[in-house]
């Protein structure tokens, strides 16, 4: 089969004729449909820091979001059937340990990666343990399918607490970002705003649901958003950034009492003033890491069922697996326009 792979420990990526994966017992073969370019898939092409500390093992397949169809399951697998339409979690979880065991698998201490501990998706076929396997509607294109994996990070984000009614302010213009602004829209936000750098994706947050956007460098821009609130403060803010600049504007702009989730993830340890930030102001912090099993995915089933959450303006671009360079080019072009792309099969 075809695979994208990561060979050695330098820059790119290549694609290569390998063997199609044999599965254990508890595992699914799935005929890829559709596999998507996440950040931290550019970050192993670009083979930056992070990438050097986090990936042990070449050649390794990489890719961990993705749709398609079961072409087989292992002998200890039920639930599944030949031909059922799938995608998957990400996070590979043991069950085994104090966090599975007590319903946190999302924090598994033992947690593998698809695309990083193990083979991933940028395949013909992927071999995943049906702990992780998710059923697709069968009426979801498979773009929209392949994507579910950062869209569920959005999903727990925004929602690890209701927004009905609430102030929200994003902060990134990233896909999670941008999926955000509808997740809150169609969950009942009071109003939503987006701080971001790119024009393009700025364009893409209304569209998508936000009230109103900013730019991250904006003069007056604290000054900005706390007179929209009134002189209060946002009640929840995403920070989806991971930048320290990023995060200062969100404890700055959060009201006394408020919820941050925190899912960007930053590039060096940041200095934040947890007297006033935190302390004093009593705010709520949430590290958001992942998805919660399957709570988030039962969320992210409903709301594209309803037809009331439209994420196909995050998704730019679908190019032939063949051409993965061009997207991965796409993604690292400045000043950017790409924002989501797919690998079609």
């Amino acid at each position: 089969m075809r695979a994208i792979l990561k060979k050695g420990p330098h820059p790119g990526l290549e694609i290569s004729q390998v063997n199609i994966p044999s599965i254990k017992h508890d595992e699914v073969l799935t005929k890829v449909l559709a596999a998507s370019i996440c950040g931290t898939d550019l970050h192993i092409y670009k083979w930056n820091r992070w990438a050097q500390e986090r990936i042990k093992h070449f050649p390794t397949i990489t890719g961990h979001e993705f749709s398609g169809r079961i072409a087989d399951i292992g002998q200890g697998v039920s639930g599944f059937s030949v031909g059922d339409y799938v995608s998957s979690d990400s996070h590979i979880v043991c069950g085994e340990c104090l966090q599975c065991r007590i319903g946190q698998q999302h924090v598994c201490s033992n947690l593998k990666i698809m695309g990083i501990d193990r083979d991933g998706c940028f395949a013909e076929y992927v071999a995943v343990p049906s702990k992780v396997v998710w059923k697709n509607d069968d009426s979801l294109p498979p773009e929209i399918a392949s994507v579910q994996d950062p869209l569920g990070n959005a999903v727990y984000c925004t929602l690890v607490e209701p927004v009905t009614g609430k102030s929200v302010i994003i902060i990134g213009d990233g896909p999670i970002g941008l999926f955000s602004a509808g997740i809150a829209r169609v969950s009942g936000a009071g109003w939503i705003g987006l701080i971001g750098h790119h024009a393009s994706r700025m364009d893409a947050a209304k569209v998508m649901g936000a009230d109103a956007t900013f730019h991250g460098d904006e003069e007056g821009l604290i000054s900005t958003i706390m007179n929209i609130t009134g002189g209060v403060g946002v009640d929840v803010v995403l920070e989806m950034s991971g930048s320290e600049k990023g995060l200062e504007q969100g404890l700055s702009l959060l009201r006394k009492g408020g919820r941050l989730s925190a899912f960007g993830l930053f590039p060096q340890p940041v200095s934040i003033d947890i007297t006033n930030r935190i302390i004093f102001k009593g705010i709520t912090l949430y590290g958001i890491n992942g998805r919660i099993l399957f709570d988030t995915w039962y969320r992210m089933h409903n709301l594209l069922k309803s037809g009331r959450l439209d994420i196909s303006h995050v998704i730019t671009h679908k190019l032939p697996f063949d051409e993965f360079e061009k997207g991965f080019a796409l993604l690292m072009e400045r000043p950017k326009k790409a924002i989501k792309v797919v690998l079609m099969l």
